[in-house]
């Protein structure tokens, strides 16, 4: 008896090989976190995240309570320094 390769038998084939790949690859890296999201936060967020007005925002930043960076006109502030600021005024 002769055994023909079919394209439906290829296809599976493709398909199984690519799993395995995938599967392979998810193990070997690691996932990557997204530090840059996590240490710095858009002007617009520091306003909703502490419910205060862009002058307040604004004044923080001139009296270098908290580090800023500015960005293509976006100024971003650090996060640690947000929150180190607020745990000291309980």
């Amino acid at each position: 008896m002769e055994d023909f390769l079919t394209k439906d038998d290829l296809r599976q084939f493709g398909l199984m090989l690519t799993e395995s790949m995938r599967t392979l690859i998810s193990q070997a890296i690691p996932p990557v976190k997204d530090t840059t999201e996590s240490l710095w936060i858009k002007s617009k967020s520091v306003r909703k995240l502490l419910d205060i007005s862009a002058g307040s925002v604004q004044n923080l930043r001139i009296s270098k309570k908290v580090r800023f960076k500015k960005v293509l006109g976006s100024y971003y502030y650090n996060k640690e320094d947000l929150q180190k600021l607020f745990d000291d005024e309980k």
